[in-house]
């Protein structure tokens, strides 16, 4: 499974790509088995005549589209909809011909939880809960396999985005002090400033400023 490179940011590094749970594709898949084998016997039961071929069309059309509806949509949508997550965001990504989508910064996130029942616990899946700082605080992700190690990953990567964040807020601080203790008194370069080694009055005047008179 891939996603386009041309979509990530600088420096930017892909952690995990996702697609719902395949249990999405069990309902599809029995319309298949059970539609397919049906239309077929109907269409062999059907008596000789000058409606045979008609009535063979119609099984055949109904049994289309009923596969167009409950097993080709559903396939597509499916294959359609992907979770991805760099070090940086949660990208969610959904939708056939109108495609939409939603980016959640993995700094910003607050809280990641996540349920599965029974069922949903055997297979390794479950509903993911990702809570932000922002106008769309929560998005709710519904049978995201691999559930509990998804939830780690956002954490782990949650704390290191944070932790990065202060670490250039200190560093950029620090740089700010080091500037003012470098020339505490803002002497500079220039006409009356001296370096503070000429003799007498001047060299005085050049290194604590001029007096006032």
């Amino acid at each position: 499974m891939g996603f386009p490179k041309k979509l990530l940011g600088r420096d930017e590094s892909l952690v995990m790509i996702l697609r719902p749970h395949v249990k999405r594709l069990f309902v599809p898949a029995l319309v298949l088995v059970v539609v397919a084998p049906a239309a077929t016997l109907a269409a062999a039961l059907v008596p000789d005549g000058s409606v045979q071929t008609w009535a063979r069309g119609l099984i055949a059309l109904a049994a289309v589209l009923a596969l167009l509806r409950w097993t080709v949509a559903p396939f597509v949508t499916w294959w359609n909809t992907i979770y991805v997550i760099t070090d940086r965001r949660l990208i969610m990504r959904h939708g056939v011909l109108s495609r939409s989508g939603h980016d959640m910064p993995i700094s910003r996130l607050n809280d990641v939880s996540f349920e599965h029942n029974l069922f949903e616990r055997m297979l390794g899946c479950g509903t993911l809960t990702v809570e932000s700082a922002g106008e769309r605080g929560q998005v709710v992700l519904a049978d995201v396999p691999k559930v509990e190690e998804v939830q780690r990953v956002l954490y782990r990567l949650s704390d290191e985005a944070r932790q990065g964040e202060l670490a250039g807020l200190r560093e950029h601080e620090g740089l700010g002090e080091r500037d003012d203790v470098d020339d505490p008194y803002g002497t500079g370069d220039g006409d009356g400033t001296g370096d503070g080694t000429g003799d007498g009055d001047e060299g005085r005047r050049g290194r604590w400023g001029r007096r006032r008179t």
